[in-house]
């Protein structure tokens, strides 16, 4: 395949897939001995199709060379592969927390406003009260 066609079935870009090269998480690619272009083989989409999965989920280039490692010692490294793979879930929660604690943030702003603009004093003060817990869940107020 060429590196179009595993840019479209991968969704990688080009510039991506040649990085990953570059780095070393695929390759050396073969080339085409005529043009010098990229050759890519079924093994090496199968491992693009890894890698473009784990970045989809935000594991990084070390995470990923570590995972590509450890899927070529196979059995041995199970669960090696477990792990890295549940410390990113781990990150991937903290960062659904915080994002959560910056909606409570703005829903509770939100609420502040509408009772300022329904002229609700009494609703007001209570949004405010639970803008200063939201600021507590952001870590901005102890």
């Amino acid at each position: 395949m060429t590196i179009q066609d595993v840019a479209r079935h991968s969704g990688l870009s080009e510039p991506t897939l040649r990085y990953y090269e570059q780095v070393g998480l695929v390759g050396p690619i073969e080339r085409d001995e005529s043009s010098g272009h990229r050759r890519y083989s079924q093994g090496d989409v199968e491992n693009l199709e890894v890698l473009a999965c784990l970045r989809a989920v935000g594991v990084g280039i070390e995470d990923m060379r570590t995972y590509q490692a450890n899927r070529a010692r196979g059995r041995d490294a199970a669960g090696e592969q477990r792990d890295l793979l549940l410390r990113a879930g781990r990150r991937i929660e903290a960062e659904i927390e915080a994002q959560q604690a910056r909606l409570a943030y703005l829903r509770e702003k939100a609420a502040v406003w509408d009772a300022r603009d329904r002229g609700d004093t009494a609703a007001e003060e209570q949004a405010w009260v639970r803008v200063r817990d939201a600021l507590i869940g952001l870590g901005m107020v102890k």
